[in-house]
């Protein structure tokens, strides 16, 4: 089973890592995919902290009850992808879910990530996997984990796929 898992990640990395780069650069690729070690060497030093710079101010906003502003760590594009229980593609009706999944602040809980992991596929692309609890004054606690695709963007870091279970 962590075998088929290991498979999955490195197929959806591959995929991320392909779909990022021009149909030039596609064309000169010597083999099916770049090795991790060769890929992450292109990434700055700068570009985990600064997603994980993002998912900090996300976490706040959460727990501020805002989720407009949680929301700005995805890419406002038709394409961004929401997975769980469902499928959603699109910035609009990711944002409608979240807001009526959570209609008032006491409904969202308290936000917290751990376990996070960042892995650099490009110097525009990355994979960031990790935990998270939603704590509630007068329900269980929730959580599961989750892995998300980011795109650096003129906007900075954006999310472009989020899968959380």
């Amino acid at each position: 089973m962590k075998n088929q898992g290991l498979q999955s990640m490195t197929l959806f990395a591959l995929v991320a890592v392909v779909t990022s780069c021009s149909g030039s650069q596609r064309a000169t690729l010597t083999k099916p995919y770049p090795s991790f070690a060769e890929i992450s060497d292109t990434a700055t030093a700068d570009d985990p902290a600064a997603i994980r710079a993002v998912l900090d101010a996300q976490t706040a906003a959460w727990n501020a009850g805002d989720i407009n502003g949680f929301m700005h760590g995805y890419e406002d594009s038709p394409q961004t992808t929401f997975i769980g229980h469902t499928t959603r593609h699109g910035y609009a009706p990711i944002l409608a879910d979240y807001k009526e999944k959570y209609p008032s602040r006491e409904k969202m809980g308290t936000l917290t990530f751990t376990d996070i992991d960042v892995r650099m596929l490009s110097e525009i692309n990355a994979v960031v996997t990790g935990r998270y609890k939603l704590t509630f004054d007068k329900a269980a606690p929730q959580g599961g984990i989750f892995s998300l695709v980011w795109a650096k963007t003129a906007q900075g870091w954006k999310i472009v796929l989020d899968h959380t279970s």
